[in-house]
């Protein structure tokens, strides 16, 4: 890769690489070593057609295309339905001052209980606040199919959260 291109491509990953890990870390529901190789594979591949993708009009938006379509991919081979009950996921500190974070735990044990797909449907419309087409292309699906995973996802998620939600409702 020429010196130009590399530091492009440099550029582009610093001022990413953060945003693209949170949204990988919704979509995997919470899981933080997934989410990392999800983000390392997907920069791998910009990498490789890193040319082509400097010259795109969104090239975010590319990279988020990706990261989505990997996940997903991911989530069809049978080995990802694996997981380790031994270990306790990583949690944040006791001690932690941030207010929100039983809250974003809640939502984010929420999003996990939901099928990859309609994972990737929430993240992608409400997280990165794509457009039902956006999604759609990002997907590989119709616009259709996105409306109607919107709906189900949505009321799967208010069933989940239940009354989770209502402790943390401001009066």
């Amino acid at each position: 890769m020429r010196q130009g291109r590399a530091e492009g491509y440099q550029e582009f990953t610093a001022a990413r690489a953060g945003h693209m890990y949170r949204s990988a870390c919704l979509l995997t529901g919470g899981d933080t070593h997934l989410a990392e190789d999800l983000v390392q594979e997907t920069l791998g591949r910009l990498y490789v057609s890193w040319h082509r993708v400097a010259k795109a009009d969104n090239p975010a938006g590319y990279a988020q295309t990706v990261l989505t379509r990997t996940f997903l991919a991911h989530q069809r081979r049978r080995s990802s339905r694996e997981r380790a009950t031994a270990v306790l996921p990583d949690l944040p500190a006791p001690h932690s001052t941030d207010a929100d974070t039983p809250l974003r735990l809640t939502l984010v044990e929420a999003l996990g209980q939901l099928s990859a797909k309609d994972r990737a449907v929430v993240v992608l419309r409400y997280w990165e606040d794509r457009s039902i087409e956006e999604t759609a292309e990002a997907m590989n699906v119709s616009s259709a199919a996105v409306r109607t995973r919107c709906v189900r996802a949505l009321a799967r998620l208010r069933v989940l959260l239940g009354d989770a939600l209502g402790e943390y409702a401001t009066p």
